[in-house]
């Protein structure tokens, strides 16, 4: 390649915009292997973003006239000055200087992917029936630009990922560049590798490395070139794929045979392996019996932040009886400015403190008032007492469910309180093989006749069933009650909807995050065209996919209802049978995705943007910080804090939250945002803006 690049330092010098050009378009086939998957990677993807806003320097396209169905100037402008409701454009990459001047409503936001992006939230509501449980997220945006946002939120923070991408079948299915992909594209295919790699490259920087699981559902059309990208993207990875039946009459393939099944790459990371399940006569494997026995762990916390100063909310005595050891009750938070030795326990109590086998003070695993809730429901226990000390242990949520559900039987209640099962539960489990041929997996039974249940009258071209999703995510996440589950190509909401009903069955708290656009069917567009409606107008915006089937869908699930009030008919089936009008205890919060100046962001201009992602990152749980008016602020599982002079109180308060995760100090100034994490050990500290922007400016290179 020595020869290649003095040619193009010459180029360079002669026309440097020449040589610039060249140069971009041989990078790629120097990427390209010798051997393996070979496709054009360098082929250009942009998103044209209606209804977002227009700044200066903005990338646009000029739309075509109201009421034309013509596909319009495909050249991007910038926008040199925006000028009420109007903007001074000039033509981007041309050899030409053309100047224009047109009217804001006549051009779209266009965002290619090697553009940074400076991301943040818009919130469109909330469906709220699940108590403290943490939320559901949908979001409405261009699915590689919510990976990229996902990133600052959630990397290396996810469980499963599920997706059900664009089959490619030609039938203008999916768009690449705002065109619908044609089956005589001959470059077919070529797009359909391009756009799946960057996302996946993106999908592999939140998924957890060391246990996790990528689900990606697809048919024959693209199942060898699938096969092989999975295998170069993911090459730590375990790929197996399974064979699902999901159309018992199968599909008319002309000159061929009938089409009843797809197919599902599992691709597993780390520890991640399919759980044995009890599972119905249908499913074929090998059996495998297994004794379970309730895991009792301990509640003194071990390994980081385990120390009284660490978190001093969680110090207080647990006091039991002196003569028999009984369980009490619980005593309140010793402040840290207090010894142990000035405590006095009520007559006839001693005073247990979590003290490590140092003899240093430690802190307990809970704070007081969970830990008043677990010896309430019998789910803490008290190990040997030697009169003055004993262990103390208790059951984590998963473990709880399992009492509550019936896995175990509950004898009663010991003296101490704490409940009784049986010994073991024995159960014959199995791990299936790859051909799935299930009646539950029939997407007409169980996808689209159940979403017509759900939507009635609203219709969505193959949707999944419900429970071929759900026992799919079911061997990966079902001793995972707290799993953080994706879904970038959320489609009709299946994934959420089959993880609500995971929860339902073992009292888990698993949460879901659901990606997709807002777009319009290809038929649909065109009668909205004529009607001389675009993209971002209200009438076209309502009959998108996220509007018009993804929300409604997700919150009929929860609410019991469908979009007109009305109960819904029929029952769920199989592993968990139950009406369908019961809904689900389940909280979910809808946004969209907006796009920010990197300016506004750093001068603190943009928090109202950038305060759900901070809520995402800590867990999406509890209330959400959207204003600073006293400089900092605590909520259930994070706080933050811009106003550092106020820092002692920020800090007092986090100390006294049981279940904080993060704190972000907004600053420029790096030793004192160092100063304030050095007093929060234990608890996550992101600086605001630098952390942010720094990982926006680390994307693009896709």
């Amino acid at each position: 390649m020595s020869r290649l690049t003095d040619l193009l330092r010459t180029a360079k010098q002669l026309d440097p915009q020449l040589g610039k050009d060249l140069e971009e378009e041989i990078r790629p086939l120097q990427k390209r292997l010798p051997f393996g998957l070979n496709f054009e990677r360098h082929a250009p993807e942009a998103v044209e973003l209606a209804g977002h806003k227009i700044r200066n320097g903005s990338k646009v396209r000029v739309l075509p006239p109201r009421g034309s169905s013509a596909r319009g100037d495909q050249r991007l402008w910038r926008v040199d000055k925006v000028i009420g409701d109007a903007a001074e454009i000039s033509l981007l990459d041309s050899s030409e200087d053309e100047t224009l001047t047109a009217q804001i409503d006549d051009l779209i936001l266009v965002a290619e992917f090697r553009d940074w992006i400076y991301p943040g939230l818009r919130q469109d509501g909330t469906v709220e029936r699940g108590g403290n449980k943490p939320f559901h997220t949908v979001i409405n945006g261009e699915n590689f630009h919510v990976l990229e946002q996902l990133t600052f939120t959630h990397e290396h923070s996810v469980d499963a990922i599920y997706i059900d991408p664009p089959y490619n079948t030609g039938s203008r299915d999916w768009k690449y560049n705002n065109d619908y992909v044609e089956g005589d594209d001959l470059y077919r295919h070529s797009k359909w590798l391009a756009f799946m790699e960057r996302r996946l490259q993106l999908a592999k920087r939140l998924l957890k490395p060391n246990d996790s699981v990528l689900i990606v559902t697809i048919d024959e059309k693209e199942y060898l070139r699938l096969g092989l990208l999975l295998e170069q993207i993911f090459p730590e990875g375990r790929i197996q794929m399974v064979s699902i039946a999901i159309s018992p009459p199968g599909a008319k393939r002309d000159a061929a045979f009938r089409r009843s099944d797809e197919y599902a790459f599992f691709v597993s990371f780390g520890d991640a392996a399919p759980s044995p399940l009890v599972l119905s006569p249908e499913w074929d494997g090998a059996k495998k019996t297994t004794t379970m026995n309730l895991r009792w762990v301990s509640m003194i916390r071990s390994g980081t932040g385990a120390l009284r100063r660490d978190r001093p909310g969680m110090f207080y005595p647990v006091l039991l009886d002196e003569a028999s050891g009984a369980l009490m009750g619980v005593g309140d938070v010793l402040p840290l400015s207090s010894q142990r030795i000035d405590y006095r326990a009520p007559e006839g109590t001693v005073a247990v403190w979590p003290i490590r086998e140092d003899g240093s003070e430690g802190r307990w695993q809970v704070g007081p008032d969970t830990a008043r809730a677990l010896h309430a429901d019998g789910f803490m226990r008290i190990g040997k007492f030697n009169g003055t000390s004993a262990a103390i242990s208790y059951l984590k949520a998963g473990e709880q469910s399992k009492v509550l559900t019936g896995v175990f039987g509950e004898v009663g209640r010991s003296a101490s309180g704490h409940v009784e099962v049986e010994a073991a539960a024995t159960a014959t489990s199995r791990v299936p093989t790859t051909q799935w041929a299930l009646a539950s997996h029939s997407a007409a039974d169980f996808g689209s006749r159940l979403l017509r249940n759900l939507l009635p009258g609203r219709k969505f071209p193959f949707p999944k069933s419900l429970y071929a999703v759900e026992d799919a995510l079911r061997f990966y996440v079902a001793n995972k009650p707290e799993a953080v589950v994706l879904d970038f190509f959320a489609g009709s909401g299946t994934t959420a909807h089959a993880l609500m009903r995971l929860n339902r069955q073992d009292g888990g708290r698993r949460i879901s995050i659901s990606v997709t656009n807002n777009e319009v069917g290809a038929d649909e567009q065109t009668k909205l065209r004529k009607d001389g409606l675009r993209p971002g107008d209200s009438d076209w915006e309502q009959w998108g996919i996220c509007d018009y089937i993804t929300k409604p869908r997700i919150r009929a699930a929860i609410s019991g209802q469908t979009p007109d009030g009305e109960a819904i008919k029929g029952e769920y089936k199989f592993v968990d049978e139950f009406p369908m009008s019961d809904g689900f205890e389940e909280n979910v919060a809808f946004f969209t995705l907006t796009y920010e100046s990197p300016w506004r962001v750093s001068t603190d201009r943009s928090f109202a943007a950038i305060a759900p992602m901070l809520w995402l990152r800590a867990g999406a749980s509890g209330r959400r910080i959207d204003e600073l008016s006293q400089g900092w602020a605590v909520a259930d599982s994070y706080g933050i804090i811009k106003e550092l002079d106020l820092a002692a109180d920020f800090i007092t308060s986090l100390q006294l939250q049981d279940n904080v995760r993060v704190a972000y100090i907004v600053t420029d100034d790096e030793g004192r945002y160092q100063q304030i994490a050095n007093e929060i050990p234990g608890i996550e500290t992101v600086r605001l803006y630098e952390d942010y922007l720094r990982n926006c400016e680390s994307n693009g290179d896709f």
